[in-house]
């Protein structure tokens, strides 16, 4: 009894300092030194591109300070003497007060100059586009009279042009920039507008994409492994006078880590709730691996006998390491430091393997990781055995054994990832925006925002303005220039693809 009760106070202090730490301690992991002589693990920031960009400058670098826990800091990021080459020039000649001789009076003839380049902004303009459309007729019969056709537009009798409703779209879900400060920054220009007339613009435009965000939703489940996440989304409930809780589902892939044919891409979903059958429903045709949390809906799901086929869970080594991580916080164990160790060190060899090939990483995984993971789970049921079921240790213990089976996954298949990172990443943009706008208007605006956050988010992750991107395929989708039988001409690697080919032939 009495080591019960002890275990019990011990798993209440260590409830007790996880709340203290949420109020008031450092909100980034990678902040928390959780081992002193442990590099601190940037999981969550680690890079997908294969290749970096060459630097900017020969900026030296300061040695790291001995004594200093933790990992060197990062080099600035600065381009010093290396402004972009593909942006406009303009030359601003100036020339000395006199170009006469000061000794002689004589004229002074040009021996060389010196150049300096500074990066500069022409502020947003606004300005009234006039479309004028000519009619002809025939002197001789005067019996035709010959106009063009006017522009379809994309919302019609409107005031905005597709240029600026996209600006108005891209600085709220790509930029997060709430529509309500968006009214007040155009009536800085001397244009009043209300925010219901806003609102407009996004629903239209939402509408005019839904299409192409489809056809992105179902190229992303057409992959054999894709990552997804949930995360709330409020919605006001006029009835009720207040917010409702649903969800946005996040259905991610991105095959860059081991040189894969799917491009970085991202769609969320619209749910009234995060249960079974809402995941059930967005998931009813796939079949493969599902890389996710330890959610239960998912672990119901991939129980299920489906006709579309059978779906395996791969897990996230990093939900199990936040475990032990609060474990330690809290109660300093030895063995939590141990566990943490011990992940890290396969993130080292993750981190050596990142950018290769599915096979050059799986070799590495069964040579190297295979054995460290092997003796994890050893050292995990050693300890449980000694310890009181009710203690934060015996919970992070009993989650990653209960999850052990798809924790190992990453060792059988080279396309799989140690943790859910790709996703967690897109998810950024929705937090971001639900913080600066609080919550949904309607469930409609909510759908709008989940199909254009998706293509938005999709554009930036594969390197695109999304400014350039979406106004140009809105004017294509609303010309009919691109019919539905060539959406996936828009989608945002394919549209990256056909703007880069000209230049490569060039080349």
């Amino acid at each position: 009894m009495v080591l019960s009760l002890d275990a019990e106070n011990d798993r209440l202090r260590a409830v007790i300092d996880t709340f203290k730490d949420m109020v008031f301690g450092a909100r980034s992991e990678k902040l928390a030194a959780v081992v002193a002589d442990q590099l601190a693990l940037d999981l969550a920031d680690l890079a997908t591109d294969v290749t970096l960009p060459a630097a900017a400058n020969d900026d030296h670098v300061p040695s790291q300070p001995a004594g200093t826990i933790g990992k060197p800091r990062k080099k600035a990021r600065r381009n010093i003497g290396a402004l972009p080459k593909h942006l406009p020039r303009c030359e601003q000649i100036i020339e000395p007060e006199t170009t006469a001789c000061p000794c002689c009076q004589g004229r002074l003839h040009k021996i060389g100059q010196d150049v300096s380049e500074v990066l500069d902004v022409i502020p947003a303009i606004l300005r009234v586009l006039r479309m004028i459309r000519p009619k002809y007729a025939c002197r001789g019969c005067e019996g035709a009279v010959v106009q063009a056709k006017a522009l379809p537009r994309l919302i019609e009798n409107s005031m905005a042009s597709t240029a600026l409703v996209s600006h108005v779209v891209v600085s709220k879900f790509a930029w997060f920039s709430t529509l309500y400060r968006q009214v007040q920054i155009l009536a800085g220009h001397g244009v009043h507008l209300d925010r219901s007339t806003l609102a407009g613009w996004v629903k239209r435009t939402a509408w005019w994409l839904k299409g192409l965000y489809e056809l992105q939703l179902r190229t992303i489940h057409a992959a054999p492994l894709f990552f997804c996440d949930e995360t709330r989304m409020p919605v006001l409930d006029p009835g009720r006078g207040r917010t409702k809780t649903c969800q946005f589902w996040a259905h991610a892939v991105d095959d860059r880590p081991w040189g894969g044919p799917s491009p970085p891409a991202v769609a969320y979903v619209f749910a009234d709730g995060r249960g079974k059958g809402e995941i059930a429903a967005q998931l009813a045709d796939y079949a493969g691996i599902l890389q996710v949390d330890g959610y239960v809906a998912y672990k119901s799901l991939a129980k299920d006998v489906r006709e579309a086929g059978t779906i395996r869970l791969a897990f996230c080594l990093l939900h199990a390491r936040r475990k032990f991580v609060k474990v330690y916080k809290t109660t300093n164990l030895p063995f939590a430091q141990e566990v943490i160790e011990r992940i890290a060190a396969i993130y080292a060899i993750e981190q050596r393997v990142r950018g290769t090939s599915a096979e050059i990483r799986l070799a590495a995984r069964k040579n190297e990781t295979g054995p460290l993971m092997a003796e994890l789970k050893m050292r995990l049921t050693e300890v449980l055995k000694d310890i009181s079921s009710k203690s934060p240790l015996a919970e992070a213990i009993n989650y990653t054994l209960g999850h052990w089976d798809g924790l190992n996954m990453f060792l059988t298949d080279g396309r799989v990832e140690v943790d859910t990172n790709t996703v967690e990443r897109s998810m950024r943009p929705i937090a971001l925006g639900r913080k600066n706008s609080l919550f949904s208007g309607s469930e409609g605006g909510a759908e709008s925002w989940a199909i254009l956050a998706s293509l938005l988010n999709t554009a930036k992750l594969n390197g695109l303005d999304p400014q350039t991107y979406l106004c140009d395929v809105l004017e294509r989708i609303v010309s009919g220039r691109t019919k539905n039988h060539q959406l996936h001409e828009l989608l945002a690697w394919n549209w990256k693809a056909a703007r880069e080919a000209p230049n490569r032939a060039a080349a």
